[in-house]
């Protein structure tokens, strides 16, 4: 049995507690990979660069709807920065190189990261499912159209159930069989002395043909069909 959990993009970015999953785990690369970048490219900003990374893999970055972020104070837990427009309110702000402080930082990641995870998750090929070793398909005739069910599984017992269940529901599905009309008109052949006889109306049974198939009946005054048993 496989155990499936829903987590959500925000919940994922939050940093909440997520099952290790693809998706948890591509956003990890997606952050490694981001701040590998930027130290590169400010190699003068490492130290503040890591500091961004625990921050991000804290959940401590809320990304806001007008491209705003609010970044969570890690020395005092009552304190959050906004960083507006590439502007922090803390105090490393205006001393960090090119004005890069962690929480500017940590920002920065979390947007691209988002990016680089959406993408990587998005060309993630599909694994086709194996095909059942075993599996099973009814024929019925369901609400007066022919339908087939194919009834896949693991070993002959568990499609045998799954056949039992199949055929009770079909059957319950099924609109009870109209009464056996008599062929159209041309089709029925007159009486002959040696017909069937319906001792129960004293009538003679008339002989009929459809598909191969012949039986005996003769109709009665209310319109029914009798066929002498």
């Amino acid at each position: 049995m496989a155990i499936v959990t829903e987590i959500s993009w925000d919940d994922m970015f939050d940093g909440k507690p997520v099952p290790d999953n693809p998706a948890r785990q591509a956003w990890r690369e997606a952050v490694a990979e981001i701040a590998e970048k930027a130290k590169a490219a400010l190699p003068e900003c490492n130290g503040r660069v890591d500091s961004a990374v625990k921050i991000v893999l804290a959940g401590d970055v809320e990304l806001q709807a007008d491209g705003t972020a609010k970044v969570a104070s890690q020395s005092n837990g009552s304190t959050a920065y906004q960083v507006v427009n590439g502007h922090c309110d803390c105090k490393d702000f205006a001393k960090a190189p090119h004005q890069f402080c962690k929480h500017r930082l940590s920002a920065a990641i979390v947007r691209r990261a988002q990016e680089l995870t959406k993408a990587k998750l998005t060309d993630t090929p599909t694994v086709p499912l194996p095909e059942a070793p075993v599996s099973i398909t009814l024929k019925a005739t369901l609400h007066g159209h022919e339908v087939m069910v194919t009834l896949r599984g693991v070993d002959f017992a568990s499609v045998k159930a799954q056949v039992e269940q199949a055929s009770q529901w079909l059957s319950v599905q099924a609109p009870a069989q109209p009464p056996t009309q008599p062929p159209a008109q041309g089709t029925t052949q007159p009486a002959h002395e040696d017909s069937p006889y319906c001792h129960v109306h004293n009538a003679v049974l008339k002989r009929y043909e459809r598909n191969g198939q012949v039986w005996y009946s003769h109709k009665l005054a209310n319109g029914q069909w009798c066929r002498g048993k």
